[in-house]
Formats: C-alpha cells, structure tokens, sequence
C-alpha cells in the first residue's frame, strides 16, 4: 500500500474519533472567508468549546460512512468546514453566529447531533436553544424554589410563634 494510502487511512480514523467524541458537528460552507477571519472564527471555537477544522470531503464522507451514516454526502460538496462541539448547541451557536457575522462568506449545511442527521434549519433551531447545562440550572431552580418558599414559610411561623410567647410572657410579667 501508498503511504498516501496509508496517510488518509489515519485521518479518517481521526476525523471518526472526532465525530465520536463530539456531541454535534456542524458543516458550513466557508468559500469566501479571509485567513483572518477564518482565524477569528476558530478563536470563537474555541472559547466555545468546539474545534473548527478542514477536512477533504472525500475523507468526511467515508468517515461518516464507516460509522454509517450517508445522509451527508449531498452536503459534503466545495468548500466544507467543519465544527466539533463538546454540547449539543456550542457549535451550532458559533456558526450561526459567523454567518451572520460575515453575511454570504459563511453558509450553514447541516449538522450531525445526537446521531442525527439536522438540516440547515435545524441547525438555526439548535442554535436558538439553551444548552443542556442552562436547562439542567433552570430546571434545579425551579424545584428549589418551592423548597425555599416552603422553608421562608417555616421560618417566619416559628418566628411569629415565638413573638406572640415573648408578648404573653412580657404581659404576665407585667
């Protein structure tokens, strides 16, 4: 076998490590973004947890074939990067977020979460959504809140009882 062979061997088995590691890969088409910007973008990856990376298509594909899945051999067309997130929403924000920024530069293709496929409106829906660890706060708040109420309610009914015994008391002493 070529070492070329041999060299794209190794990144398909990366390029599937990835995809395995990742709770949601995004596909954008970058065709007309600058280094610079390009460079902005991984910098917001990567405050977002996500890696943006490129790949051939060809690799991709067989990639995602490996692991079965074909549904995204239409989108694996031209210029294809791709977002590695470490949630479900990370890298769905982030590139919603660049094509807005950069207009017609940057164009949504699909995502791949939760082992499925999600088209290009599915990926502007998941971008819109909390991620899993604001649901999972909003979720705990609002069961601590009637605990807490509960507890408030307590405390001020122990504390009135307590105040009607000391008037009684100071009126006996009287």
């Amino acid at each position: 076998m070529s070492a070329n062979f041999e060299a794209k061997k190794v990144v398909v088995e990366e390029i599937v490590n990835k995809i395995k590691a990742a709770k949601s890969v995004v596909f954008v088409d970058y065709n007309k973004l600058t280094v610079a910007e390009v460079s902005a973008i991984r910098q917001k990856c990567k405050k977002a947890n996500c890696e943006y990376k490129v790949y051939k298509n060809t690799l991709v594909r067989k990639a995602f074939n490996e692991l079965g899945y074909n549904q995204f051999d239409a989108d694996l067309n031209g210029p294809t990067a791709i977002a590695f997130g470490t949630d479900e929403t990370a890298a769905a924000k982030v590139m919603v977020e660049a094509a807005k920024d950069y207009n017609e530069k940057i164009v949504l293709k699909s995502a791949f979460v939760d082992n499925s496929y999600v088209d290009k409106s599915g990926v502007k829906a998941l971008a819109s959504m909390p991620s899993k660890e604001e649901l999972i706060a909003k979720m705990l708040g609002s069961m601590q809140a009637p605990i807490a109420n509960f507890a408030g309610l307590l405390s001020n009914l122990m504390g009135g009882i307590v105040r009607v015994l000391n008037q009684i008391a100071e009126s006996k002493a009287e």
